[in-house]
């Protein structure tokens, strides 16, 4: 299920170069015929600037630029991505977009959790807003126990049920709305991270109606977006971290007579939680020490430090707040969650390539792709496709015959991501020069 929204752009710097007028000039490429590229006829004085490619002696291919270090095949140069001698940059923006980001709630029932479902019940609609006025295209999952009734016995023991109003929900009765869906599980005490698996993936014990299981919810995700889960119990996690990430399927370690399916890292889900975040308020009280519990006003303890949780946290570079320090921790965390998330969103790093300046014809055969800093360009080298991209990353078209959009390798791409995060940085595009190769 889709939904249009506004989405967040960041600028992206495209440099379309034309070249002079003039007597045409002769490149001469190592391993190739020599090519007379009539239609770029460039200024005679400059015929002895013209790009000059050579294969080494160590058999790698070198492009030189007048007044601009080599760019090597195996590795990107740090250097500004100028034209040569014959061109001249002209320069148009286009936009990137930020990927969208999916944000999985999961509230402890226990009895023990009332004052703090209440805090989530609360603040949740002010936790989405946070999150859509960074621009971001979000969509909240919650799994617990659903009931407009607070509290309700379950087989026999009480539990504290969540109902999220408008405008996240779709109607006054908890339902689902455009950017939110409610998976009724009844959340146990230790056995969160196992009832997150087991309803993703609707393995036997864990389906609707089961008393573990919950509605299917994986549908609402959203291949290509950023995923954040966030945990609220005060207790600890019998499943391990390592199980949570990479079980390999079967037979619940914890319970014989359930199912769960690979855990999130698992090749089977596709990517679909590569680089998550897993973000938790429980019952820690030192940052030095995984088993020292948080101590609440009265003097009472949670019955666990949640060393599990801490585990999780820190390995994804989550962020956590003590369950004891009750009202007060509250805003401080949804606002560290949405900045969280923020940093955590992805780019898209491909973009369509835009229509040249009136006059000038694309030419896939010279273009050239860096990324850029204040301080530096670093040039990428063009590969054959995805199957091409290396640890020493790139750049290809999405179609060698009909190339519409320019597509960063993963190596780049990560590069550029982190680039923008710690800001002032941007990807350009240069026109009218020969490709360098990857």
């Amino acid at each position: 299920m889709r939904h249009p929204v506004s989405l967040a752009t960041l600028p992206l710097l495209l440099s379309l170069a034309a070249c002079s007028s003039g007597t045409p000039t002769r490149f001469t490429f190592a391993d190739d015929a020599a090519v007379d590229p009539d239609a770029l006829p460039v200024d005679a004085s400059l015929a002895d600037a013209a790009l000059d490619v050579r294969a080494d002696a160590a058999d790698e291919r070198a492009v030189t630029y007048p007044d601009v270090a080599p760019v090597t095949r195996d590795a990107p140069v740090d250097t500004a991505l100028a034209p040569d001698a014959a061109c001249r940059a002209a320069s148009v923006e286009a936009t990137l977009e930020r990927l969208p980001v999916d944000i999985i709630w999961m509230v402890d029932n226990s009895s023990s959790m009332a004052p703090a479902i209440e805090q989530v019940i609360a603040g949740l609609n002010n936790f989405a807003n946070l999150v859509g006025t960074r621009g971001l295209d979000y969509r909240v999952v919650m799994l617990s126990l659903r009931n407009v009734t607070r509290r309700v016995t379950v087989g026999g023991s009480a539990r504290y049920t969540v109902c999220i109003p408008r405008p996240l929900a779709g109607d006054d009765r908890c339902g689902n709305g455009e950017r939110f869906f409610h998976s009724s599980v009844d959340v146990k005490s230790t056995q969160p991270l196992e009832q997150l698996l087991g309803t993703l993936g609707q393995t036997r014990g864990y389906t609707a109606g089961e008393q573990r299981g919950g509605e299917a919810w994986r549908s609402f995700l959203r291949a290509e977006a950023t995923k954040t889960i966030v945990l609220l119990t005060d207790d600890q996690s019998r499943l391990s971290p390592d199980d949570f990430e990479r079980f390999r399927g079967g037979t619940n370690p914890n319970n014989s007579g359930l199912t769960l399916p690979p855990g999130l890292l698992d090749a089977s889900w596709g990517g679909l939680f590569t680089g998550y975040t897993f973000s938790a308020i429980y019952g820690y009280g030192s940052e030095a020490d995984p088993g020292a519990r948080c101590t609440y006003a009265d003097g009472s303890q949670p019955p666990s430090a949640g060393p599990a949780y801490s585990t999780l946290v820190t390995r994804t570079g989550g962020v956590r707040a003590r369950v004891c320090d009750g009202a007060a921790l509250w805003s401080p965390f949804f606002e560290r969650v949405a900045t969280a998330v923020e940093r955590a969103s992805r780019i898209q790093c491909d973009l369509t390539v835009p229509p040249p300046p009136d006059g000038q014809v694309f030419d896939p055969q010279r273009i050239n792709v860096a990324i850029a800093t204040a301080a530096s360009s670093t040039a990428l080298g063009n590969v054959r496709d995805a199957a091409a991209c290396g640890p020493s990353g790139g750049w290809h078209y999405d179609n060698n015959d009909r190339p519409t959009r320019v597509v960063l390798c993963p190596v780049s791409c990560e590069r550029a991501q982190e680039a923008v995060r710690t800001g002032g940085a941007a990807v350009q595009v240069q026109f009218g020069c020969q490709t360098i190769p990857g």
